[in-house]
Parts: structure tokens; sequence; C-alpha cells
């Protein structure tokens, strides 16, 4: 078929693979002059299937998808006409034993998940993601292709319900069990090529499609730093996290995938299906209402306080009457004169009890009545500047504001007999 034109405007000239469901030949778009990928329908092959994807990739525009230029027939065969990707594929540049270079590997990871992110942003599953779909162009940008598999959202797939789809080598657990495919399904086979570019080695390998099937259903991955100690960590943490079992515990679409690449979205330490202990949240107390204070308790409060405050100084006088220490206050003197007049009383002596006890007394209320006269008269004015003039006349015996306590004079003794 080389050389052939198709629709009268491609002219193949080399083919570039051939499959049950299709055969991929490199082209020349004549009206426009550019090279293209034109694939066209394997003779057996289901046209529904091909005509899907020819939707799918239509539906999307993205510098990291495949683009769709043209579709048509010819001679009863179906063809789409597609970008051509002169870097060839991911699988290509795969060694079995050597990782990737890493700084290549964060890369092109970046650019499938930014191609992931816009289709599924459009309700789009890939549902085959393998190195041998990702391809490059002459710059080296990769590009998600071959979306022969591609499910859109609320349409109805293409094969019966518990049909396996996908690559054994990259399916996801619910893939493997028939169960349909979500944009989780597309994150987790973009997690076992980032293993493979990490470490060289897929994290699950057996000689038939079906055995591998199912150690994606029931076995945990080898840890992926165990495979390779200086892997880089976060690129690790997204691989693991991308390979959980449950598809919820996965980060959720390519969006996702883009903020994990990016540091913008923290990734678990133990994704691949390990349930960490839930935060629980306590509820919140409702507040106890606030009692009201009345002014009735405060004012018993006040009248107690005053009770006890009375009782007290009524012992205290009741004490100094009894004659147990009595003492009368007496204000500070004011000069020498008056120091030498101010006294204080002293009990009474065994003679003369009832006398001194009555006097005591007597001396005590007086005195209580001074201090009180005392503290509330203002105070003296202050002394004038001018010298006074000398006084002939003797100073008085005791300053004028101070009350001094009468002296007790013991009765004389009895004449004797």
């Amino acid at each position: 078929m080389a050389h052939e034109l198709v629709a009268s405007r491609y002219r193949l000239d080399e083919r570039l693979g051939a499959g049950g469901m299709a055969e991929v030949w490199a082209a020349d778009d004549l009206e426009l002059g550019r090279r293209v990928a034109l694939k066209l329908l394997g003779r057996d092959a289901d046209p529904a299937r091909f005509e899907r994807e020819a939707q799918a990739v239509a539906a999307v525009a993205h510098p990291n998808i495949c683009q769709l230029y043209d579709y048509g027939e010819e001679d009863g065969r179906p063809f789409m006409v597609l970008e051509y990707l002169a870097g060839g594929t991911l699988e290509d540049r795969l060694v079995a034993g050597d990782p990737y270079p890493d700084d290549e590997t964060e890369r092109i990871a970046g650019e499938v998940a930014a191609g992931l992110a816009h289709a599924h942003d459009r309700g789009l599953v890939h549902r085959d993601l393998k190195p041998a779909n990702i391809l490059f162009d002459s710059e080296g940008r990769a590009k998600i292709a071959d979306f022969g598999l591609a499910r859109m959202g609320g349409a109805g797939t293409l094969t019966e319900t518990g049909t396996l789809l996908g690559t054994a080598a990259y399916i996801s657990p619910e893939q493997a069990q028939g169960l349909p495919a979500t944009p989780a399904s597309d994150v987790y086979s973009f997690g076992v090529i980032l293993y493979r570019m990490l470490t060289g080695r897929l994290p699950f390998e057996a000689e038939s499609p079906i055995e591998l099937a199912t150690m994606h259903v029931n076995e945990q991955p080898p840890p992926l730093l165990d495979a390779r100690s200086d892997a880089p960590p976060a690129l690790a943490g997204v691989a693991e996290a991308s390979l959980a079992k449950d598809p919820d515990a996965r980060p959720p679409d390519g969006a996702a995938l883009v903020d994990a690449l990016a540091g913008e979205t923290p990734i678990a330490s133990a994704p691949t299906g390990v349930i960490t202990d839930p935060t629980l949240v306590m509820p919140r107390r409702p507040a106890r209402p606030r009692r009201r204070v009345t002014a009735l308790p405060l004012i018993i409060l006040a009248v107690i306080v005053l009770a006890a405050a009375g009782i007290v100084l009524a012992v205290f006088a009741t004490r100094s009457s009894d004659g147990s220490q009595p003492t009368a206050t007496i204000a500070p003197p004011r000069s020498s004169s008056r120091s030498q007049t101010t006294r204080t009383t002293s009990p009474a002596t065994s003679e003369s009890t009832a006398k001194s006890t009555t006097e005591a007394t007597t001396s005590v209320t007086a005195t209580h009545t001074t201090t009180q006269a005392t503290t509330a008269a203002p105070p003296p004015p202050p002394p004038s500047t001018a010298s006074p003039p000398p006084s002939t006349a003797s100073p008085p015996t005791t300053a004028p504001t101070t009350d001094t306590l009468p002296t007790t004079t013991p009765p004389p003794p009895p004449p004797p007999p």
C-alpha cells in the first residue's frame, strides 16, 4: 500500500505499526504539505470502537495529547488522520533493569499528568494508558495517544460487563475485576509507568496476563524505595500513592497528579492500601447559660460581713473592759514637754480592783472618743514663714490637740493600828 493515496489527499509512505485493531502509516498531506500519521481500521476490527476513538480525540485539544486532524472512510475502511510524532514511544526508551534519568522522568510524568488532567476534565477516561501509548514529538514533548479503549463520561461501554480491557501489566484492580473504569483507573496506570521509570522494573511481573491481573487485585507492590533506595522521594511518593488498591485512596484524577508532582498536595506515607486512623473531631459542648446575679445575695452578704465586724469589735471591747490588757491610744508627741506628761494606764492593784476597773473603763471610753475626734479634725494650717515673737510665758505641758488620760492616784494607806 506504499505510495497509495487515501481520500485523494494522503499518500502513504511508511507503515509504523500494525495490530488487530488498526494499522498506522506515516503519510504526507498533499494539500497542506505536512507529515501526518494515518490510522486505518483493521479489516476484522470493530468499526464502532474505531469511531469512538476518533470522537474521544476530537473532544480534546491539549499540547500533551495527540491531535486529530481528519476522519473519513476509504473503500469501506474508516481512517483517521493524526498528528505525526517522530520521537517514538516511551516504551522504545525504557531499558529493562535501568531506571530512567530522574530529571527526564519528572518532566515526562508532569506532561502526561497534564494531558490526563485535560482529558478527565472533559469526562474522558483513557483506560489503556501505558508506555506504548505515550509518544514524543520532534521537540521531545510527551503526548498521550491511542484512545481506542477510551470511554466518554455518560456514554455506554463498547464491551460487555466483565470483559477485561487494557494491558495486563498496567491495568487497574477495578478494571481487572471487570468494574467500570474511572479517572482514578488512569491514575493507577500512571503509577505503574512511574514506578517502572524510577526502578527499571514493573511492580508486578508474571508469565500470564491473568496471573498478572490477579496480582494487581490481591498483592501489594514492593516498596519503591526498597527497589531503589536513591529514588527521588517526591516521585516515589506519587508513584506509591497512585498504586493504592482502593480507587478512593489514590489521587482522584490527572489534576490531582499535577498538584502532587508540583508539591502542592501532600502525599500520604502509606498510600498502597494501609488506612491510617481517621482524625476524630470532637463535637463542641453547648455553652452553659450564665446565671444572672441579683442584688439581693450581695446585700445579704454585706449585712453578714458587717454583723461579723460588729461582733469582733464587741469582743475586743469586752476583753478591754475585763482588764486583760487595756491600752490607751495616745497621739504622738509634738514636743518634749508633751512626752514628759504622756502616760499609759496600767492595771489596778488588788487593793482597789472595783474602783480601778471603773476608772479604766471610763479612761478607755474617753480615749476612744478623743481618738475619733482627733482623726476627724481637719489638719492644722501650715506654719507661717515669719518668725513668731518670743514669748515670756511658760510653755504648756500638753499640746492643745492631744488629750491626756487622767492619772490614777492610789488611795493613801490606812493609819497604823
